[in-house]
């Protein structure tokens, strides 16, 4: 796909002044790494360079670049302009709206705008919507329901046999969360499709052994009992042999991290993948390393200024771990170069870190302190600048959108060429997981997150 599809439509001078298919072409185009000019919309300015009042009656059309602007990088202004006024605009429209269809369509929107939505949900919500319209082609809506509900099963199918594998380990970790649900979760929204239902099965099962692991460091090992068990990890690369080193109380969650990987390495024995293993064993001794340096402040009382925070906060969200291993599990044909790409942290990969950080540092700030008495962004940001809690939710708030340019930069970034879509994509796909949770409240955030499992893994679309 390239520029000329948009060139092709401009042919038509009324699709030329139509806001709804030029923001729709300047979205779809840019969701598939092409570049187009934000200048496309001045038409629609004043000479004043402010938005027409005449698209205030155009409601397809405000939402249309009202989702286009979240597709913006630096120093887009008028895209800036664009997501203020349609949003002033669309929030004062909502309840005076009599069709019902485009009340959801708003609300929808609103809530979560369709590029931050998480793709295996956003498509469920959106085939609701889509019958909705009196437009909508009944045959291609009722292939589409057929086809979320058979992917669906063989989510629920996985999620029975990880469950089975589970229940082996589980007793073993009285003091960790159970949290292979939401893990399995994760992995599909990061990719659903069933060509990557093994690389789901290692995903999954990776994520809820390092859950235990998080808590192993948070709120169970001593400080004392952290050192070898850290430097197990770190030297040996949760080598089974390492585990005589490790402390009586740990050697369960060794044993099962070294099990995991020992399975995993001999798939990949077998279908001459080993090399790819090391890439994902590099990021876990990273985040490994991560939450020691956090077992160290705690120990000392030490609360980093934000940027030491940041730097090893970018690692403890495990994004870094997720998208190498995620990347490494697949089947494809991946080459070397991308994972050296991969583990060099680039832009996109870090600002992915950045967002799901700063947004679970506000949504779960007065648990994790609880949980866990370390400093999240929001105790660093108050001690370093001596602003109030509301000042460091406006700063994380700042970097969050700061992160999406950057992310939005790099995906369009022409010496990615070389870098595979669905790679970029699925860094995306992780940022998005950040935006499961939306309120600043852990407990509704959790209430809304069982809501959500429901919604992927319990309820099929009524055909």
């Amino acid at each position: 796909m390239d520029s000329n599809i948009f060139d092709a439509s401009q042919q038509s001078e009324n699709e030329d002044d139509n806001l709804y298919v030029v923001a729709l072409s300047f979205r779809q185009l840019r969701e598939q790494r092409n570049y187009m000019s934000s200048d496309v919309f001045k038409k629609f300015t004043n000479k004043d360079g402010k938005f027409k009042e005449t698209l205030t009656k155009d409601v397809q059309g405000l939402l249309s670049i009202y989702e286009a602007a979240h597709l913006r990088v630096h120093g887009e202004e008028i895209l800036e302009q664009a997501l203020s006024f349609t949003l002033t605009n669309l929030e004062s429209m909502g309840p005076k709206f009599s069709n019902s269809s485009l009340k959801a369509q708003v609300s929808e929107a609103l809530s979560q705008p369709i590029y931050t939505n998480l793709p295996r949900l956003g498509a469920k919500k959106y085939l609701c919507m889509y019958e909705n319209k009196e437009s909508h082609n009944d045959l291609l809506l009722k292939f589409a329901k057929l086809d979320f509900n058979i992917v669906q099963k063989l989510h629920q199918r996985e999620l029975g046999d990880l469950t089975r594998w589970w229940k082996d380990l589980v007793e073993q970790f009285p003091y960790a969360r159970h949290r292979l649900v939401d893990c399995h979760f994760y992995t599909v929204e990061i990719y659903f499709e069933p060509q990557y239902s093994r690389a789901r099965e290692m995903m999954s099962k990776v994520l809820t052994i390092y859950t235990v692991i998080d808590d192993t460091y948070d709120a169970y090992a001593t400080y004392d009992e952290l050192v070898p068990f850290t430097d197990a990890i770190d030297r040996c690369g949760c080598d089974i042999s390492a585990i005589g080193s490790v402390p009586p109380s740990l050697k369960p969650t060794y044993q099962a991290l070294a099990d995991l990987y020992t399975q995993i390495e001999e798939k990949f024995i077998k279908e001459g993948k080993l090399d790819r293993l090391y890439y994902a064993k590099y990021e876990m001794k990273k985040v490994a390393r991560a939450y020691f340096k956090e077992a160290e402040w705690l120990n000392v009382g030490y609360i980093p200024k934000c940027d030491e925070y940041m730097k090893n906060a970018n690692i403890t969200t495990t994004c870094l771990m997720i998208a190498t291993a995620s990347l490494v599990f697949m089947e494809e044909s991946i080459a070397k170069e991308t994972f050296e790409w991969m583990i060099n942290e680039p832009l996109i990969l870090r600002a992915s870190s950045t967002i799901n950080r700063l947004k679970g540092d506000c949504i779960g700030h007065n648990l994790e302190q609880q949980r866990k008495h370390i400093a999240s962004f929001i105790e660093c940001y108050m001690k370093e600048f001596g602003g109030s809690k509301q000042d460091a939710y406006a700063e994380a708030q700042k970097k969050i959108t700061n992160a999406w340019k950057n992310m939005n930069t790099d995906f369009l970034c022409s010496t990615h060429d070389k870098v595979l879509t669905f790679v970029l994509e699925l860094v995306i796909n992780i940022a998005r997981l950040a935006y499961i949770f939306k309120e600043n409240d852990f407990a509704s955030a959790q209430s809304e997150f069982k809501d959500k499992i429901t919604l992927l893994f319990v309820e099929p679309v009524n055909v």
